[in-house]
Order: C-alpha cells, then sequence, then structure tokens
C-alpha cells in the first residue's frame, strides 16, 4: 500500500490562462465582474476586478470559486437544491448561486473559478468559459 499520493496540482500560468478567458468572455459580454482562480484547496491563486465590478463582488467571487473547489461541484448545484433544501445553506462554505465552477483535469478538481457581478446566470457564464480553457 502506498503511503502517499501524486496528484496534480494547478499552476500559476494554468490559472492566469483561467482567469484571462474568463476576463475576455466579461468584456464581450460588457459585464463588469471580480473573478477568482482558487486551487483545490480554496486558497486564491489568481484575482481580478474589473473597473466598476462592485465592491461586494470582491468576497463573493472568492466565496463561490471556495465552494465549487471544496465541494468539487458548481454553485449552481447549490443554488437548485436550495429551492428545495434550503438548510443546506448552513452547511459551512456553502454558497448556493450560479457562479463557481471546478477546474478539472484529467477527472480530477484541481482548482475553481468564481465569478459575480452580474446576473447569477450570466457569472455561471463566464465562470464556465474560465474553465473549459483547461483540459
Amino acid at each position: 500500500m502506498a503511503d502517499t499520493t501524486d496528484k496534480k496540482s494547478l499552476s500559476l500560468d494554468g490559472a492566469r490562462k483561467v482567469l484571462d478567458a474568463a476576463l475576455a468572455e466579461a468584456k464581450k459580454q460588457k459585464f463588469s465582474l471580480s473573478i477568482a482562480i482558487v486551487d483545490d484547496a480554496g486558497h486564491l491563486l489568481a484575482y481580478a476586478r474589473m473597473d466598476e465590478a462592485g465592491l461586494a463582488s470582491v468576497r463573493v467571487s472568492v466565496a463561490k470559486a471556495r465552494c465549487a473547489a471544496l465541494f468539487k461541484r458548481p454553485t449552481k448545484a447549490w443554488e437548485e437544491t436550495f429551492a428545495t433544501r434550503p438548510a443546506i445553506a448552513n452547511l459551512p462554505g456553502v454558497l448556493p448561486i450560479e457562479g463557481g465552477v471546478p477546474l478539472i483535469v484529467s477527472g480530477k478538481v484541481v482548482g475553481a473559478i468564481g465569478a459575480s457581478g452580474a446576473s447569477s446566470a450570466q457569472d455561471g457564464q463566464v465562470a464556465a468559459v474560465g474553465a473549459a480553457t483547461l483540459g
């Protein structure tokens, strides 16, 4: 039995690639967002707050990314569950608002992206574009 494992980690270059793709999508759609990229433990790797992005979006984007990384699922899944099970909002780290998407490489979650500042669906759209850059 092995005492250690090998795991993929998101590099700074990978995080920047995801961030750049998300920023390009946000600009294309004329959204002013905060966008956070975290590693698989939810620690910040890359971040940008676009001009005119709301101040509250700073913390929300990081929280969305952390939730998606730690629970290994999009925050939209929590948003959908919340409709029938509002108690899930009491789970530590859960943010039931679309806009957080795990970053998956070779079937493993290596981090996540969180976007905030537009509607939750628009945040999710931008996060999905960023997440799609890894593979």
